[in-house]
């Protein structure tokens, strides 16, 4: 990150450029303020972020955000962990698997959360109208879209299935980005497609329905996804972490005392449709990590053999 020595306006870009992080120039001066970059996925789930940038929460306390859009959580982890972004967003199993692979990171604020309500959630694994699958358990020799292989969307989904009576390993779980899921699956592509917000309701305005709602039966009130950092900013920029966090929390509050404004902001860095803004299901923004449930998504990817290692949850933890 770079420490600047007067405001400037605060980035709020749905594709820019990263910054350089850590090893980039820093005045060490007093009364500068912190320019970081931030890796985040154009979804729903990140709208507070957007929100604290644009109602000031991170310029009052010093930081200046960069927000770089990437595909998945998946390939943001490595861009922090080479320090091409400061902080960033991913879904927990993706943090889980680089932690139990070794790479340095941890997560420093909770970032997205399910609403824990089956029927009334953000993520949701949806099948065409004329499909006949009817239930969770009617996956099990399926083809499924999720956005990322073996990672949270597959662990969650097979859960789903076994809750349901079904046997998961039939399932064939295919790799498509969240943007081309709805067109993947009207042409019959894949069976079903595990999708979150917006991408939930361009399904179902298409006619889809859903199936399963894998993120309600993973764990109670799931923390889904988080900010984090590597390890060495945690420990040699305490302070600036401290600062990102409080920011981030702020910003959660926000989103939650705020759902319209989460359903404006979506027009700045997506192209939903108003009409989709206005009909999507709102995820949960709570200020806390659910460690009850971080806990859980490592035994479901350990049962599944996803990690290399068992991961450690007290080092990913703040």
């Amino acid at each position: 990150m770079k420490r600047r020595s007067a405001l400037s306006a605060l980035a709020l870009a749905p594709v820019a450029a990263a910054a350089a992080a850590c090893g980039g120039e820093e005045d060490d001066g007093g009364g500068g303020v912190d320019a970081v970059s931030v890796g985040v996925i154009p979804i729903v789930d990140v709208a507070p972020i957007y929100l604290g940038v644009q109602q000031g929460f991170f310029e009052a306390r010093d930081i200046e955000v960069e927000l770089t859009a990437a595909q998945g959580g998946a390939a943001i982890v490595p861009g922090v962990a080479a320090e091409e972004f400061d902080f960033g967003f991913s879904n927990i199993t993706s943090l889980l698997l680089a932690q139990s692979s070794g790479l340095p990171i941890q997560i420093v604020a909770n970032g997205v959360a399910s609403t824990g309500v089956e029927g009334e959630d953000f993520g949701a694994v949806m099948v065409a109208a004329d499909s006949p699958i009817q239930t969770a358990a009617d996956l099990a020799a399926a083809t499924v879209a999720v956005n990322t292989l073996n990672n949270i969307g597959d662990t969650t989904i097979r859960e789903s299935v076994r809750l349901a009576g079904g046997d998961p390993s039939g399932i064939g779980f295919t790799e498509v980005g969240f943007p081309d899921m709805p067109a993947q699956l009207s042409v019959g592509n894949v069976d079903a497609a595990w999708v979150v917000e917006p991408f939930k309701s361009i399904i179902e305005a298409e006619g889809g329905r859903p199936v399963a709602w894998n993120y309600v039966d993973a764990a109670p009130d799931l923390t889904v996804a988080a900010y984090f950092a590597t390890t060495r900013l945690v420990q040699e920029r305490p302070d600036l972490v401290q600062r990102f966090a409080d920011a981030i929390a702020e910003s959660l509050q926000y989103a939650t005392d705020n759902p319209e404004a989460v359903r404006d902001i979506l027009g700045t860095y997506t192209d939903i449709s108003p009409e989709i803004r206005a009909a999507l299901t709102l995820p949960a923004f709570p200020a806390a990590v659910n460690r009850d449930s971080v806990e859980r998504l490592a035994e479901l990817g350990e049962a599944d053999g996803i990690f290399e290692n068992p991961p450690d949850v007290d080092a990913l933890l703040p």
